[in-house]
């Protein structure tokens, strides 16, 4: 299992560099939920989707992924972001992100921490 939900991990943030926002929204459970500092916590497909749809203050951007720890159905990941707001401002931060897995491979948390302000 470990294997499999570090894969899952590396996908996920693959598909969120795509910026598209129904293949991001695939890989919650419909039930999810997502806590992010500066935003109240999103709560299944239609508000997942209302923000990385466009409510999501980074236009662009790719995540460099350093460490992944696993722990049966959970998983910790450190890395770093390198994007564009959607103001133009250029960014670059560091995160933490905490996943709990469904047993079907769909990410049923999420919390993500920042070096930076709300982003």
């Amino acid at each position: 299992m470990t294997t499999q939900i570090r894969d899952a991990v590396l996908s996920f943030y693959e598909t969120v560099d795509t910026r598209a926002p129904h293949d991001v929204v695939a890989l919650f459970s419909p039930t999810a939920v997502y806590r992010r500092p500066g935003y109240e916590p999103m709560r299944g497909a239609a508000e997942l989707l209302a923000f990385y749809g466009g409510g999501r203050v980074i236009a662009a951007g790719a995540h460099t992924i350093e460490t992944v720890v696993v722990d049966g159905d959970r998983a910790a990941v450190q890395g770093r972001f390198d994007g564009v707001l959607r103001d133009g401002q250029q960014i670059r931060l560091r995160f933490a992100d905490f996943f709990c897995f469904e047993a079907g491979g769909l990410v049923a948390e999420r919390d993500t921490y920042f070096d930076a302000p709300a982003v």
